[in-house]
């Protein structure tokens, strides 16, 4: 991918009225646009690292065997109010009347709706368990939308639901799903904290938040100073109290970002909705279900919270727009710009992703710039190393410049990738 053929529309300035430094990068950075407060379009390189993410998920959902569906946003509210929700999330739900008097809106999650699907096609013990997901945009009427995609009136969700015939089940895929969260959020370069939660709104006996420390999160959690553990902020496990696990460290007090949160739903919408199924024996039971969520779009804000620096994004491998940024000093020379093009072509047949930046602009300007995207590594078509047969490769995350013989570049980076 050429610079100049792609739209990443970089800025110098930091964008008035911006507080968090990742909402500021992910304007500077051309990742997304605001369109208004709490609504945002996803730019071409923000979609790459959006997509990136997506495809962590994906993999990790299929693992613990969940098929994937896709939703209607439309939700008649009908269905809301069988189960009482339609009061429950009034405030930030968005709602509205068809040209044919029906009462809708705009999803702001999917339990009524799974529940009912699945009470249409799961009617004997023999179809289950089956767990389903989707990735897919939700809507919220929020009064006081935040730190740019933190928290928006229109956002993606990756919500899972697991449908059992007994606790146990339950348990079973609830544990699934725990291992799977914390495999995510690893691959995506993020330490969560995880915490015993409140099942609130959505219902259910037990569920866990999965938070990031960071300084724009709207939750609190605590970690020990001297071992790993970490949980939620309550009257045992203050900030300053002794660790309840290593007996020694002290309790810390951090302020997070929840990024996930699931749910032991149990039969709160199976019973309401009539979603039940035949045991052995012919009775009619309540389905078991389990609800299982991740703020997809977020987990891009709080990868930037955590890898960043002055200069700009410093983005983990795994979830990196491109893997290499190929940076010729001098466009104007065609030996130069037929190395890059070679270069290019064979880290692609690698399998790589890269960009080259083949603007017309200042050496300044285009480092400037490839510090604030923030892709892994750089490779560095400069005159003088040229001259002596090498080409310079920096890697963003530790600064560090190593130079490799032109005609060894592809090993060199193949064996740092």
């Amino acid at each position: 991918m050429y610079w100049t053929k792609y739209f990443i529309p970089t800025m110098k300035e930091v964008p008035a009225g911006t507080e968090a430094v990742s909402h500021q990068l992910l304007l500077r950075a051309g990742l997304v646009n605001m369109l208004t407060a709490g609504v945002y379009s996803y730019l071409p390189l923000g979609l790459r690292v959006l997509r990136k993410i997506e495809g962590i998920i994906r993999e990790e959902m299929n693992a613990v065997d969940a098929n994937e569906l896709f939703l209607p946003c439309l939700q008649p509210i009908e269905l809301w109010k069988k189960t009482g929700r339609d009061e429950v999330l009034k405030d930030v739900m968005i709602r509205f009347d068809d040209k044919k008097g029906r009462e809708l809106c705009l999803g702001p999650t999917h339990e009524e709706i799974i529940t009912e699907l699945v009470k249409n096609y799961v009617q004997s013990y023999r179809a289950l368990p089956v767990t389903l997901y989707q990735i897919q945009t939700k809507f919220r009427d929020e009064m006081r939308p935040r730190f740019g995609i933190v928290r928006a009136c229109e956002f993606i969700m990756k919500d899972a639901y697991s449908f059992d015939r007994d606790q146990k089940g339950l348990e079973k895929n609830y544990q699934l799903m725990y291992g799977a969260y914390n495999r995510i959020f690893k691959r995506c370069g993020l330490d969560v904290v995880v915490a015993e939660a409140d099942s609130g709104a959505m219902g259910g006996s037990v569920s866990h938040e999965f938070h990031f420390p960071a300084p724009i999160g709207e939750d609190e959690v605590v970690r020990c100073n001297k071992c790993s553990f970490s949980g939620a902020l309550t009257d045992k496990t203050k900030e300053g109290t002794t660790c309840p696990d290593c007996k020694k460290g002290k309790l810390k007090k951090h302020t997070a970002i929840e990024l996930g949160h699931i749910f032991q739903l149990g039969t709160k919408y199976s019973e309401v909705q009539g979603c039940t199924f035949l045991d052995e024996d012919g009775k009619r039971k309540p389905i078991i279900m389990g609800c299982y969520g991740i703020g997809v779009s977020r987990l891009i804000s709080a990868i930037i919270e955590g890898y960043n620096d002055k200069a700009g994004i410093v983005w983990p491998k795994e979830v990196a727009p491109f893997d290499i940024e190929i940076l010729p000093i001098a466009v104007d020379e065609k030996q130069t710009m037929a190395l890059a093009a070679k270069y290019a072509v064979e880290l692609e047949k690698q399998g790589f992703e890269v960009l080259v930046d083949d603007r017309d602009e200042t050496a300044g300007r285009k480092f400037n710039d490839a510090d604030l995207i923030g892709i892994p590594y750089r490779v560095i078509l400069g005159k003088r190393t040229l001259k002596e047969g090498k080409v310079e490769i920096k890697e963003r995350s530790s600064g560090k410049v190593i130079l490799a013989k032109k005609e060894n570049l592809i090993k060199k980076l193949k064996g740092m990738l």
